[in-house]
């Protein structure tokens, strides 16, 4: 990755969580301020203070900070726990608060980032919402696809009863539905226009424990029109453009085997990683013979060749796989909150699964990945970065609602338990529960970076 490209995934992954974090603080800070509990100080980040300045809020000098380490943030409370506080403001220290008032600023956090991701979720979704038809190709032999008498050119409308209306929303649903495993009953609409279910078997499959894409897994592959070997461009850096290939170029022969199609181009390549081959191309009526030799990538478990060039699409065939779908503002709004639960709740199905070990830990990913997911998204356009965000939001959302001791929801944890028990959980069982949190902190935060130098070595 150049300097300039790192910086830049590096840029808009600090927006992000600068953006979430100070969303997540700023529901502590409000509800704390509502109930009359006395805040001293709000911090984004953690670490040295860059910026400091005071704000008279009330009858309280509130100090508000931006620190050094962009990775988190917190709300500082009046609390006796922490040192003297003064007997005309001891009604107002968090310690002294009903369970039902700390529950309430405790929970306002992920809950915050929950009405933020909705709010997100709106403005992408009543900006219209681009992406790719369900259709589907031929399924792989033998495959679960194969198997329910899937089709060349299927259109999903549907699964177990969730409207499919784009590729992204058809591997979602099969993850949401299928990490169960059993049968799901999958509507669709046949290249003649006929709709019909087809029953999709998963069994005991466990679909995330796989290193391969879901959709692949049960043997269902993205339809693609069958396209001339000519090429709409190269990319920069790549074999195919040290080789002098240009767009519009078309491949005639590669080692003598005649190119019939694109995908049979692309078979050739794959198959001969840092293998030289011979191109005959034709240019303007002229033949024109290259050398080109693939860029060896790792896919999954095996080096893959790559040329750095793509095909020259016809428009007829884009708006074919192509959708737009639009939708009105209140339609907007109930997708937005519709989207947020379904992600929440996968989120969980996910975690628990990786618990019981029945999805990859492979799944876990850390900051690398998020940066360098900010940068792509932030890079095809705002409404795509703002989706990402509204992805985070509910991640970090789900996250702090787990009952891990120094997560938000570990404290919830503590406050129910008092509920029961009538009196608050000793400071003695609080520090062991911190030393526990904090570890299984680290050691999940070790994974998730373990995971992403994983793929950018892959």
């Amino acid at each position: 990755m150049s300097s300039g490209g790192f910086l830049h995934n590096i840029l808009f992954f600090i927006i992000a969580i600068g953006i979430l974090v100070a969303f997540h603080e700023f529901g502590h800070y409000w509800v704390a301020r509502l109930l009359k509990v006395k805040v001293l100080r709000f911090s984004i980040g953690f670490g040295k203070p860059l910026l400091v300045w005071k704000k008279q809020k009330g009858e309280d000098l509130i100090e508000f900070v931006i620190a050094a380490i962009p990775l988190g943030g917190y709300v500082k409370m009046l609390d006796e726990r922490e040192g003297e506080v003064d007997a005309s403001l001891k009604h107002r220290a968090f310690n002294n608060q009903t369970v039902a008032t700390r529950f309430a600023i405790v929970a306002a956090g992920p809950i915050f980032n929950f009405i933020l991701a909705v709010f997100f979720y709106f403005i992408f979704f009543v900006n219209g919402e681009d992406g790719i038809k369900p259709l589907i190709a031929m399924p792989v032999i033998e495959s679960p696809a194969a198997m329910a008498g899937f089709e060349d050119e299927d259109k999903i409308l549907s699964v177990a009863g969730t409207d499919v209306k784009t590729w992204q929303d058809f591997r979602i649903a099969l993850i949401d539905h299928g990490l169960d495993g059993g049968v799901l009953p999958v509507k669709v609409q046949t290249a003649n226009l006929y709709i019909t279910e087809r029953q999709l078997s998963i069994g005991d499959l466990e679909i995330l424990n796989e290193k391969s894409d879901v959709t692949q897994l049960l043997g269902f592959n993205l339809w693609k029109p069958e396209i001339d070997a000519q090429i709409g461009g190269v990319t920069a850096g790549g074999a195919a453009a040290a080789a002098g290939i240009q767009a519009k170029d078309f491949i005639v022969s590669i080692d003598n085997q005649v190119i019939e199609n694109w995908d049979q181009l692309v078979k050739i390549v794959q198959a001969n990683a840092g293998t030289s081959l011979q191109f005959l191309i034709n240019r303007d009526g002229q033949q024109v013979a290259v050398s080109i030799t693939p860029e060896p990538k790792k896919h999954g478990d095996k080096l893959v060749g790559f040329m750095g060039a793509y095909p020259e699409i016809p428009e007829e065939f884009l708006n074919k796989t192509k959708i737009r779908v639009e939708y009105s503002v209140t339609a907007a709004f109930f997708r937005a909150v519709e989207e947020t639960w379904v992600f929440s709740t996968l989120t969980l199905k996910v975690l628990g699964k990786m618990i019981t070990g029945q999805a990859a830990l492979e799944n876990i990913s850390g900051p690398i990945t998020i940066a360098q997911y900010a940068g792509i998204t932030a890079s095809i356009g705002i409404f795509t970065y703002i989706k990402f965000l509204a992805m985070i939001s509910v991640s970090l959302g789900v996250l702090n609602l787990l009952p891990v001791p120094m997560l938000d929801g570990g404290h919830l944890l503590y406050y129910l338990i008092e509920l029961v028990k009538g009196s608050p959980v000793s400071q003695r069982f609080e520090e062991i529960g911190q030393r526990l949190g904090l570890t299984l902190l680290f050691l999940l935060m070790s994974l998730a970076v373990f995971n992403d130098i994983q793929r950018l070595i892959n």
